[in-house]
């Protein structure tokens, strides 16, 4: 087949790359620009063009040829305005779950239109059909699995996906780079939100959203004990980066209307473990919902599953109920939902 690959510069994709070129398709190397350079001159010189060398030797050593596709508009336009927003309303953004749904598996579809039969990636993730209805299952590797930042994406994308090292393990990856002998066979993987590299959080947060003075109050007495930045510097359960002494203190609430932080030397305050939660915002990847309701859920990413109840409201909501409590459960995150090794779709935490 005619495959467009998203190489990114790190090690699974550039695996993905030479699996598909030896199992004897044609392949044409992407590398999406995405990147907030020019708003963040002032840090130095631009993080990412290390990515771009890799991504570049990978293609040189393959004899593949590498494009770079210029998506900063979109991802401005989509992803980054999302962030923005979500953080602005006191929420926990997940720009990476629509990445893969409007950038990588949408508007660069549309881009390269149907000169490619199939778009490939370095997820570790599998795609079953059948009867043509396309399955989003889960990796071998439990930590390394990434369905759960696939949940949003439809049948229509995944028809015309791929995930070449999906059946395989971490280890397993590093030992074919190995054999390959890629520059990059050693390199880590990357961390963070997707668009800003090396930028810090709140670096990002400086620049779209400057400073917004604001009262640092201890919540049992009521009393200001100093002033904060923005009450979007700070997260719930922060302990670092207050100033303030008299401590351990830990953020445990947020006013945002008000722009007030509230602190408390209890923890126990932030620890509080809940069991239900409500979900909106659906999307079903076979486009129905299913037809159970013991199901298991992700309410991050990673090797950890609860098993839950999922009751379906008619307003379009659903109400989650898990097995056991956890203590970091955040409206803006999603919970991923999945029968067995399946991925089923997944929901905004309201």
């Amino acid at each position: 087949m005619n495959i467009a690959v998203l190489l990114s510069g790190g090690v699974d994709s550039s695996v993905a790359l030479r699996l598909l070129k030896d199992q004897g398709h044609k392949v044409t190397a992407f590398y999406l620009k995405i990147w907030l350079q020019d708003e963040f001159s002032f840090l130095g010189n631009c993080p990412w063009e290390e990515d771009l060398k890799f991504a570049r030797e990978v293609c040189r050593q393959a004899d593949v040829p590498l494009e770079t596709v210029n998506m900063q508009d979109e991802y401005w336009d989509k992803i980054v305005s999302y962030t923005i927003r979500e953080i602005k309303n006191g929420r926990t953004p997940n720009p990476d779950m629509f990445c893969n749904r409007i950038i990588k598996f949408g508007q660069f579809l549309d881009k390269i239109d149907s000169a490619f039969e199939k778009v490939a990636s370095g997820h570790y993730a599998n795609i079953e059909e059948n009867n043509g209805i396309f399955r989003l299952k889960r990796s071998p590797d439990p930590v390394k699995d990434q369905t759960y930042f696939l949940a949003y994406m439809t049948q229509s994308q995944l028809a015309r996906a791929m995930f070449p090292i999906g059946s395989h393990n971490k280890s397993e990856i590093r030992e074919i780079a190995e054999k390959y002998n890629l520059i990059n066979k050693n390199r880590k993987d990357s961390q963070g939100i997707c668009f800003l590299g090396r930028i810090k959080f709140s670096d990002f947060l400086k620049q779209h959203l400057g400073e917004l003075p604001g009262d640092i109050i201890e919540l049992e007495t009521g009393k200001r004990l100093g002033r904060h930045k923005g009450y979007y510097f700070y997260t719930i359960g922060q302990r670092s980066g207050l100033g303030l002494h008299g401590g351990p203190w830990y953020v445990v609430n947020k006013d945002v209307p008000a722009n007030i932080v509230y602190i408390s030397r209890n923890e126990e305050i932030i620890n509080r473990e809940k069991e239900t939660f409500t979900v909106a915002d659906f999307n079903w990847i076979e486009n129905t919902p299913p037809d159970k309701k013991q199901l298991g859920v992700k309410i991050r990413h990673g090797a950890n599953f609860y098993h839950s109840t999922l009751e379906l409201n008619p307003d379009g909501t659903g109400k989650v109920v898990i097995e056991k409590p956890d203590k970091g459960i955040a409206p803006g995150q999603f919970a991923v939902f999945y029968d067995g090794d399946y991925c089923l779709g997944a929901g905004v935490i309201c």
